[in-house]
C-alpha cells in the first residue's frame, strides 16, 4: 500500500499563537516537536495497516519543520517547496492508494482556530463554486482529480466537522477547539495516540476510500485583504476583477486553480 501524508502545524495539539508556528519565535520548538510526533504517529498507523511505501510532505511555511530522524525508517520526506502547483500535496500522483492530512486547520473566514487561513494571509475568503474553501478541501479535491481518496485528517474540531460533511467516510481526530484567540486542546500525547490508531483504522476502512463527485466547472473567488493585490491578480490569464478586493477565475480542472494560486498568492 502506498500512502501520502501531508503535514501542517496550525492544527497540532495545543498550538494557539502565530509565534508558535514561526521559526525563531517563542514556543516554536515545542510545536515543531509536536508536529513531528503527530507526523510520525500517522506513519506508524499507516504501517500498522499495511503501508509499505510512505511519502510525507512537510507542508508548513518553509517546509523545513519536521525532524527527519524522528520519522519511521521506511518514510521518504519532502522538505521545502519545489514550485509544483500541487503545493501541499506535491509529487502526489495516481499511483498512491490514499492521502492523509495531519495538523491541518480551518480555512480563511472560518472560526474554530485562531490561526485559520487558506494558503496565504493575503486573502480573507476563498470560495469555489460559492463554497468557502480550506486547505483540506482544496487539496483533497486535487487528490480526487488524480483518483486518490483522502481518508484521514487531524486538526481543529471545526475543520473535522466540515471534513465529515464534505467527505462522510473520512476518519478524523480533533486536537483543538478554538474560540476567538484561545484554544482548548486535548493532551499532546493523547493526540499522538489518537492519530496513530485513527490512521490505521482509516486505511483499513473501505468506506473511507470513496472519492467525491467532481464538478465539470469550477469558479473560484479570492477576496484579498488589500485591493491592490486583487488588482494585480486580475491580470492572471483568465482572471477578472470582480470587486475592488475580489478576483474571479473559471476552469474545468482543480489543478488549474492550484496553478493560478501559485502565482497570485
Amino acid at each position: 500500500m502506498k500512502v501520502y501524508i501531508s503535514v501542517d502545524i496550525e492544527g497540532v495539539a495545543g498550538i494557539t499563537h502565530w509565534d508558535e508556528a514561526t521559526i525563531g519565535k517563542p514556543g516554536y520548538e515545542t510545536f515543531r516537536d509536536q508536529m513531528t510526533a503527530e507526523a510520525a504517529a500517522a506513519c506508524e498507523g499507516a504501517m500498522a495497516a499495511g503501508a509499505t511505501d510512505l511519502l510525507v510532505k512537510d507542508a508548513h511555511s518553509s517546509g523545513r519543520n519536521i525532524l527527519p530522524a524522528s520519522l519511521p525508517e521506511p518514510v521518504q520526506l519532502i522538505r521545502s517547496w519545489s514550485g509544483d502547483p500541487l503545493c501541499m500535496v506535491e509529487e502526489l500522483d495516481g499511483s498512491f492508494d490514499a492521502v492523509a492530512m495531519v495538523g491541518y486547520h480551518s480555512g480563511a473566514g472560518f472560526g474554530g482556530n485562531p490561526l485559520a487561513h487558506t494558503i496565504s494571509g493575503k486573502v480573507f475568503r476563498l470560495l469555489i463554486n460559492g463554497v468557502p474553501i480550506s486547505e483540506f478541501l482544496l487539496h483533497s479535491l486535487a487528490a480526487a482529480e488524480l483518483g486518490v481518496p483522502t481518508v484521514f485528517i487531524s486538526g481543529d474540531s471545526l475543520l473535522c466537522k466540515d471534513a465529515k460533511t464534505a467527505r462522510p467516510g473520512i476518519h478524523t481526530v480533533a486536537t483543538n477547539t478554538g474560540k476567538g484567540a484561545a484554544t482548548t486542546s486535548i493532551h499532546p500525547a493523547r493526540a499522538v495516540a489518537a492519530i496513530r490508531s485513527g490512521m490505521e483504522a482509516a486505511l483499513k476502512d473501505e468506506a473511507a476510500r470513496a472519492l467525491p463527485q467532481l464538478s465539470d466547472r469550477y469558479e473560484i473567488e479570492l477576496w484579498y485583504e488589500q485591493n491592490e493585490d486583487a488588482y494585480a491578480a486580475s491580470f492572471y490569464p483568465g482572471a477578472s476583477l470582480y470587486a475592488p478586493h475580489a478576483v474571479r477565475f473559471g476552469t474545468d480542472r482543480v489543478y488549474e486553480i492550484l496553478r493560478m494560486l501559485q502565482f497570485v498568492l
